[in-house]
């Protein structure tokens, strides 16, 4: 077959679907594939590496459409581009059935098959071609990176001589994939984040990040915020109250918000309004990743960025990938090539539409004259919503109280079991021994004791600096231990043995130890 990728036309957008990388993996499976003329400019391929990567380089869109039996595509075609589909033609691009119900029924009429890979359902076998993830995952990081530009202080705290710096507090609404981007992005550059998610079962997600998971005092059943494939469901009034007045809560604090909330077939949620934005301290960002469905802002105007009266920044852009035009294309082109990685199964360069398998017919808007949107669930289950876990009950003074009482109690009865046990032990051991033995066994038992003791109660973080600094108490050890090796006493032999043995070994893992520390801070 011949994979043709043609130019976007769509404003702003500076993805390609097809990069010399991925049309090298394209062409071992059997294709042959073909780019328009200067498809991939903006986002740093040239015509010429797609020639070095064997890719015929096509005049003109007419042309490739022309002689392409597959279309890849990034934005949803426009009516010029339906009129050049075709019966026995395969488009694949970005879709949004739920919301082009014209533009579906205009391409089923071609008899065109439309691959639509926004629908690509979240199992495990497809998450390599799960490009909304991808997407998303650049759109949260960029986020990051505008909302920099537009705040007037660091990200992170700092102390100077000039004066101290408090680090940017960061709110993430939305914890899916552009969220968590976000907070890993916010995090790393030395912020204060918190997140919110109407899924409760993220929270652990979130706090592994580094940032705090945003908790409502919500007194009514717990509300479970997922739907089916991990994204998440719409809420009941009373949540969305809650919500709203915690946002409020946090609305003077916070330096910067990033929204990222969407429902899947709905306009984006209004969680953020013109109150709270009056609330924010100017300088403050507000950067909403939902502007291109309505935004989760009140005052979010799509593809712009403005000022509130009182100085707070909205930035409603949405182009975030395309402003990382070339990260974008390399990922979505290897979610594409994987696509048609498995509608070749046998890699001979021939299309096989499995329609039984759960990723193809997920993502298949239109086939064969027909609209399959939307699908049937997957046989094999999405990612299932987590149960949360339930918070443990606070104890009270008296059961505190009972609790120590009883841990003291099993403390001291496991003590007084070694002590007798112990001086049983040595009771025996004294009655055929050497009167000496009994003095070097004390000294021995009461420097295993307190050694313990001291070893036990530092802090984990130095155990590996001790280590190396304790190679003199071993050298005390290995003299004394040389000392009883001349003893008459064969048992008093072998455990000086022991000592020797034990303390040296100690004492070349220490030197190991302290070489390796020094060997940290030295300039390469």
């Amino acid at each position: 077959m011949r994979i043709g990728a043609p130019r976007e036309y769509a404003k702003g957008e500076g993805r390609v679907a097809m990069t010399p990388e991925s049309a090298a993996q394209l062409q071992k499976l059997g294709h042959s594939c073909a780019v328009e003329s200067g498809a991939g400019l903006t986002a740093g391929f040239t015509d010429e590496s797609y020639r070095a990567a064997g890719v015929e380089v096509v005049p003109t869109a007419e042309a490739l459409w022309a002689g392409a039996d597959v279309i890849v595509k990034v934005r949803p075609p426009v009516e010029a581009e339906v009129d050049r589909l075709s019966a026995g033609k395969t488009l694949i691009s970005f879709f949004y059935p739920a919301q082009n119900k014209d533009l579906l029924e205009r391409c089923r009429a071609t008899g065109a098959t439309v691959v639509a890979m926004d629908m690509v359902p979240r199992i495990s076998r497809a998450q390599k071609m799960d490009a909304l993830s991808s997407m998303a995952n650049i759109a949260g990081y960029r986020a990051v990176i505008e909302a920099g530009a537009n705040f007037g202080r660091f990200f992170t705290g700092q102390v100077t001589a000039a004066g101290k710096v408090p680090p940017a507090k960061v709110l993430v609404i939305g914890a899916g994939v552009a969220g968590l981007a976000a907070i890993g992005a916010a995090t790393a550059l030395g912020a204060v984040v918190y997140a919110f998610d109407v899924r409760p079962e993220v929270a652990e997600q979130i706090e592994s990040m580094g940032a705090e998971f945003v908790y409502l005092d919500f007194a009514s059943e717990q509300q479970d915020g997922a739907a089916t494939g991990g994204y998440a469901a719409p809420s009941s009034p009373e949540f969305r109250e809650a919500q709203l007045k915690k946002f409020r809560e946090l609305a003077p604090d916070m330096d910067i918000v990033v929204t990222t909330a969407l429902i899947p077939g709905r306009d984006a949620p209004k969680l953020w309004l013109a109150d709270m934005v009056a609330a924010m301290k100017p300088g403050s960002v507000i950067v909403d990743l939902a502007a291109e469905r309505g935004g989760n802002c009140e005052l979010t105007v799509a593809d712009e960025k403005i000022v509130s009266p009182n100085g707070v920044t909205v930035v409603g852009y949405t182009d975030f990938p395309s402003r990382m035009a070339s990260q974008s294309s390399s990922l979505y082109s290897t979610n594409i090539r994987h696509m048609l990685s498995d509608l070749t199964p046998a890699k001979d360069g021939r299309i096989v539409h499995n329609m039984e398998d759960d990723v193809i017919r997920g993502a298949t808007v239109a086939f064969e004259g027909a609209v399959t949107y939307p699908p049937p669930p997957p046989k094999v289950q999405a990612i299932a919503a987590q149960k949360p876990k339930e918070k443990a009950r606070e104890l009270t003074a008296e059961e505190k109280r009972a609790a120590e009482v009883a841990a003291f109690r099993r403390q001291t009865r496991s003590q007084l079991t070694l002590l007798v046990g112990g001086t049983l032990v040595v009771l025996a051991i004294g009655a055929v021994a050497p009167a000496s033995f009994m003095a070097h066994l004390i000294v021995f038992a009461l420097a295993c004791f307190v050694g313990f003791q001291v070893i036990w109660n530092v802090s984990h973080a130095l155990h590996t600096p001790l280590m190396a600094v304790t190679n003199a108490i071993s050298g005390i050890i290995v003299l004394g231990a040389l000392l009883q090796i001349g003893s008459s006493s064969w048992l008093v032999v072998v455990l000086a043995a022991l000592a020797v043995l034990i303390a040296s070994i100690n004492i070349v893992g220490g030197f190991l130890v302290t070489r390796r520390m020094l060997a940290m801070f030295q300039k390469s």
